[in-house]
């Protein structure tokens, strides 16, 4: 167990809203949470199992990427209305039965280094969730990359070919049980958390802000260029933040009490 008898408590203008963080390197981590700190709970509260379930509804809703890219390049439309009552009727059933990580009931994971069975319905949900976070950020580039290079935007061909392999491999590797999050046991949770939230928030502050540049920008190789490079930046900064643990749910959870995983 790490020595916290050196822990310091930097100013935290989130107090309230997150876990407090204590300076302390931890691996690449430079700051770290305390479980002791952490709120116990014995069951979650409705209005906390209703915050998640969007979170889901937006993962599995997107997992059909050229259906995804369709969506943002022309607008709503009857496929997907379809598919979208497919998802909240599917996540609205396992959430009332509490196969959603955060709709529980009850929280699952309450000590961060007790060797639980990670269940099936957290290791199917985080594998999705990874692809949504991995996937579309890959293909992004791989557009922009190849528009800046020829001057031809084939963004849409690209999802078409390349979406189903690369998100079929991560789907593999979640079966395997090889991404963090969900592996077949929670033992190392409150690590691999860390890179769960890392990748999750990069990519929500990338994805965004590119969005935001194909609006204003006009096309062409330059500001391609321009797209592509600040993509990548925002990537870099907000993972390399995550890295060092200044992102909330980045930090390593210094085990050894009562914890909740969230």
């Amino acid at each position: 167990m790490p020595d916290r008898s050196n822990l310091r408590r930097p100013r935290n203008v989130l107090a309230g809203l997150v876990p407090p963080a204590y300076e302390q390197q931890l691996g690449h981590a430079r700051f770290v949470e305390r479980a002791s700190d952490r709120t116990f709970r014995a069951r979650n509260k409705i209005s906390y199992r209703l915050n998640h379930w969007p979170i889901w509804i937006w993962t599995f809703f997107i997992a059909p990427g050229p259906l995804t890219f369709d969506l943002f390049a022309h607008g709503f439309d009857r496929r997907m209305a379809i598919w979208l009552g497919i998802v909240l009727a599917g996540t609205g059933v396992a959430g009332v039965y509490g196969k959603l990580p955060g709709v529980e009931a009850a929280p699952y994971i309450i000590r961060f280094t007790e060797d639980k069975p990670n269940p099936l319905y957290r290791r199917i949900c985080y594998t999705f969730a990874w692809s949504a976070v991995v996937t579309f950020a890959v293909l992004n580039i791989a557009g922009l990359s190849l528009a800046v290079a020829t001057g031809v935007w084939r963004l849409r061909q690209i999802y078409d070919v390349a979406y189903f392999p690369l998100a079929g491999t991560i789907w593999l590797l979640g079966l395997l049980g090889i991404l963090p999050r969900v592996r077949a046991s929670t033992r190392n949770e409150g690590h691999e958390r860390r890179y769960f939230y890392g990748a999750t928030w990069a990519v929500c502050l990338a994805q965004p802000a590119l969005g935001l540049l194909w609006i204003v920008l006009p096309p062409g190789s330059g500001w391609d260029a321009l797209k592509l490079a600040v993509f990548v930046a925002i990537l870099t900064w907000a993972g390399n933040l995550a890295r060092l643990g200044r992102l909330p749910r980045t930090r390593p959870i210094v085990p050894g009490e009562l914890a909740i995983s969230d």
